[in-house]
């Protein structure tokens, strides 16, 4: 006889499952698997790290675009700063013919005046001064309108 027992019923059933010769796998194709995972995980490292590569680079671009408008924005606030200081804005005023205001005066919301409007200090004004006040039809260019029409 030989050294197995006999097996019978559900066991002999089981038995017939699994392989009876010998267990030797063939090791070309692990070895081909496992070869292609390390190709395919080296090639993904390659490209993870070229992208990383790249957006580093475009970050550095945008690093030094955000450094140079931030320099032009500062220098268009010191213009800006140095053409709103109340001497400059004088002097402005000045070369445009423009001289300081007299007393105000103001309505009341009753339609009363308050306090006494004087002209500006410097300004010589013709002895009966009337602004000029044009009627809304002249100041279109077409003809005026034809009322009825």
């Amino acid at each position: 006889m030989s050294g197995k027992p006999e097996l019978k019923g559900r066991a002999a059933r089981l038995a017939r499952l699994l392989p009876t010769g010998p267990g030797q796998a063939a090791r070309t194709p692990f070895v081909l698997l496992v070869v292609l995972l390390l190709g395919g995980g080296l090639i993904c490292l390659l490209v993870l790290n070229s992208a990383l590569s790249e957006g580093a680079f475009k970050l550095d671009d945008l690093q030094r675009g955000t450094k140079s408008l931030t320099d032009e924005e500062q220098a268009l606030q010191r213009d800006i700063d140095a053409y709103s200081a109340p001497d400059a804005l004088q002097r402005r005023a000045r070369e445009l013919g423009m001289v300081p205001g007299g007393d105000p005066a103001f309505l009341d919301p009753d339609g009363t005046v308050k306090g006494v409007p004087s002209a500006a200090p410097g300004v010589r004004q013709p002895a009966a001064y009337t602004p000029l006040v044009l009627a809304p039809e002249a100041m279109t260019d077409g003809p005026p309108p034809t009322p009825g029409r």
